[in-house]
């Protein structure tokens, strides 16, 4: 499966902003997708995460709160729709899909979006 994340920008503190994952080259109703974000001279950390068929959603706690993850299957993408961003949220942001269960590190995701800038001024 291929990812393309989208949805990046330049907003303010407090702005809200939505980006999206798109899949192709598979159905991506199997897959359990999650969002990672990298800021400079950072590791990737994880986001948010959510399951097949939306059973189950997962979320870091400096998001919890201000993130919410959806998908729509049938159009093969997902969400995250960031509110109350804040300028410790910028960073690179990727999208990434693994068929197993939930897992919260990078290393367990094989397959990657190419990454869409946040950026959060004060």
């Amino acid at each position: 499966v291929q990812l393309q994340a989208s949805g990046g920008g330049l907003v303010q503190a407090g702005d809200s902003l939505r980006l999206s994952c798109a899949a192709s080259g598979d159905s991506f109703s199997p897959y359990l997708v999650g969002w990672f974000r990298q800021a400079p001279g950072k590791e990737r950390e994880f986001v948010a995460a959510i399951t097949w068929g939306s059973h189950n959603r997962y979320f870091a706690d400096s998001v919890k709160g201000r993130f919410t993850i959806s998908r729509d299957d049938a159009k093969n993408t997902v969400f995250l729709q960031m509110s109350s961003l804040e300028p410790e949220d910028t960073a690179v942001y990727y999208c990434a899909a693994r068929l197993n269960k939930y897992y919260s590190r990078a290393s367990g995701y094989p397959y990657w979006g190419q990454g869409t800038q946040v950026t959060v001024s004060s």
